[in-house]
């Protein structure tokens, strides 16, 4: 699979702050989602213990992870499904697309996908003539548009309701009769229920895999997972090996953090085990199910200090309530992850030397952290990468020399006063009605923000002055 050349961090970053659509359908969705998560964690007293019961759950899984996973194949084929391990997303592909082939099927019905985008899956399904159909709303509304997704949780984030309305209408068919959404999403229902009862084969994601009973589970709030699920004949689930959980107490105990995190509520409309195939007297379900279990790049994890980020149970909290990413939507990171939780994971998927720009991109004001329903220290690992990045000498030679410079002015006490005196002064010139709007060497911080003037004093001299008139 040849993916397109992109467009650097840079260019993709000055594109969406130009985009003024962009910025208002950010602003709609994460200003809801962070204020309804702040309802909800105000109305879970529990809240902090059950995040530190989360936390240690997890960790509990990723110092086992090799005895979880062993048990959740065992149990899961002792249900009847079929288990393959894919050790990269090549692998994870070419198993997906063998079982499709086996089975000649034509059409394919897909929700709960991120694992899918990750590996490569909707190219790989178009290579091999396979016609897709993507059945959550929001991804239903991207694959209309041509577009990949923008959020962990609201894939369509960037779209705008009128945006999504000229889509349908040039989309359905027939098109729907108003723009209003209920109307909106009756014709996707209607556009959509022919592909669930037509398709050969549902390929679905898993929010858990459950070690103690091979069972996986799915989290939705739309019903459109069961139907992509129960009536194609083949079910093809595909997890990255860290979703595992010891038991469904423990499932049910990270819904609790998940939900509440991602959307606000106490639980979703549909939350669904998936035990192995129909089995004889069942009313429905599928004849075959197979498990894809996708390592790429997760065990190495484990060696080092990101083996946090496997905790992430891709609730997307860090994003809703990231400066950044506000800004500049998920597209602009330019991986499957976009936000602070993707400028952690890119790097480990697609290597530092192509991503380096998204740790850089953080401004450190730790709000991806103290929202985590996991405890991710999400700035300290962007740190590390940073950090890194250093040592692997992948930052540009302006960049190394200019912090080569101040490290030398800043080891000389004197001459760092003498230098913060004169730059303070200096900034001063360019000062306009107590704001500088552009500086030379800054122009891409000033070409979408403005720096407050400088009082014209350094910080020590203000202090000492203002020590000299409070004493008594």
């Amino acid at each position: 699979m040849h993916a397109a050349p992109q467009a650097s961090f840079k260019a993709r970053t000055t594109a969406a702050l130009a985009d003024r659509t962009l910025k208002l359908a950010i602003d709609r969705t994460t200003g809801n989602a962070e204020r309804k998560r702040a309802a909800a964690v105000s109305a879970f007293p529990e809240f902090e213990a059950a995040r530190e019961r989360g936390r240690a759950i997890k960790n509990h899984v990723i110092a086992h992870l090799d005895y979880y996973l062993e048990m959740f194949e065992r149990n899961a084929t002792a249900s009847g499904a079929k288990v393959h391990w894919a050790a990269d997303d090549a692998e994870a592909r070419a198993i997906v697309t063998r079982i499709c082939l086996d089975a000649k099927a034509k059409l394919v019905t897909r929700s709960k996908s991120m694992l899918g985008e990750e590996i490569g899956l909707p190219h790989a399904l178009a290579d091999a003539g396979i016609e897709r159909v993507e059945t959550d709303l929001a991804e239903h509304i991207i694959q209309l548009a041509g577009d990949p997704p923008s959020h962990i949780v609201w894939p369509a984030m960037h779209r705008t309701r009128e945006q999504v309305a000229e889509l349908f209408k040039t989309g359905h068919h027939p098109p729907p009769a108003a723009d209003d959404p209920a109307t909106m999403v009756q014709s996707a229902r209607r556009e959509l229920r022919a592909k669930f009862l037509s398709a050969d084969i549902g390929i679905s994601g898993s929010n858990f895999l459950v070690a103690d009973t091979g069972a996986t589970c799915t989290v939705t709030n739309e019903g459109n997972a069961e139907l992509t699920t129960t009536p194609p004949r083949i079910h093809i689930v595909t997890a990255g090996i860290e979703k595992i959980v010891p038991s469904t107490a423990h499932a049910f105990a990270l819904l609790r953090l998940l939900v509440r995190s991602a959307t606000g509520g106490e639980l979703t409309q549909y939350t669904t085990f998936h035990c192995g195939p129909r089995r004889p007297g069942d009313a429905d379900g599928p004849e075959e199910m197979h498990i894809v279990l996708v390592d790429n790049g997760r065990t190495g994890m484990l060696a080092d200090e990101f083996r946090e980020m496997l905790r992430c149970i891709r609730c997307g909290a860090c994003m809703n309530h990231c400066v950044v990413y506000r800004q500049i939507g998920g597209h602009a990171y330019g991986g499957t992850y976009p936000g602070p939780m993707g400028s952690v994971l890119t790097p480990v998927l697609s290597g530092l030397e192509k991503s380096r720009d998204l740790p850089n991109a953080c401004t450190m004001n730790g709000r991806c952290g103290e929202v985590c329903p996991v405890g991710i220290p999400l700035p300290t690992l962007l740190r590390a990468w940073r950090v890194r990045s250093w040592r692997e000498r992948l930052e540009p030679g302006p960049v190394r020399m200019g912090i080569g410079l101040w490290a030398q002015v800043a080891r000389r006490p004197a001459l760092y006063r003498l230098a913060s005196r004169i730059g303070v002064r200096a900034l001063r010139l360019f000062g306009r009605g107590g704001w500088i709007t552009s500086l030379p060497l800054a122009g891409g911080w000033t070409q979408y923000r403005d720096l407050p003037r400088p009082p014209g004093r350094t910080f020590m001299e203000q202090y000492r002055a203002t020590r000299k008139e409070t004493r008594p």
